[in-house]
């Protein structure tokens, strides 16, 4: 019977520490790195893990924040909303293109948003000015 009950429970042993994003709770999830209450669906962000620990933030400098404060850690997951969207879907910010736009405000003041999509993102630049990146340039861009 103990075989049984142990060959039972280890799949759901390994499946609870599979790496999976977590939805952001707005306006009750707090930033993990600078502690406000995350409210902006175009603004905020989540990394996860490799062992399934995710890490919610207000806003795309913080999470570049704390990704740079936490370069030992290995993340199974880089998330970021999508500017042009009010859904509050996740995106990998490896696919997105990041805008720093003085005419567009984020929640900590580096005026950075993400678009999931390369074309909105120059709309978005066209319309409101600003310098677009990839999410590796946007990282040596937001310093501490």
């Amino acid at each position: 019977m103990k075989q049984l009950l142990l060959s039972l429970s280890l799949p759901l042993i390994f499946l609870a520490c599979t790496p999976e994003p977590q939805p952001i709770e707005y306006g009750a999830d707090k930033c993990e790195f600078c502690r406000m209450t995350i409210v902006d669906l175009q603004h905020a962000a989540e990394v996860v893990t490799a062992k399934g620990r995710a890490y919610k933030f207000d806003a795309i400098e913080c999470q570049i924040h704390y990704l740079q404060e936490n370069q030992d850690t290995e993340f199974a997951f880089t998330l970021v909303n999508d500017y042009s969207k009010t859904t509050g879907d996740l995106h990998p910010a490896e696919e997105c293109t990041f805008l720093i736009s003085p005419n567009i405000s984020s929640p900590m003041g580096a005026n950075l948003s993400a678009f999931f999509d390369a074309s909105t993102a120059q709309e978005f630049q066209q319309a409101k000015d600003g310098k677009l990146y990839t999410w590796e340039e946007v990282q040596d861009q937001i310093k501490r």
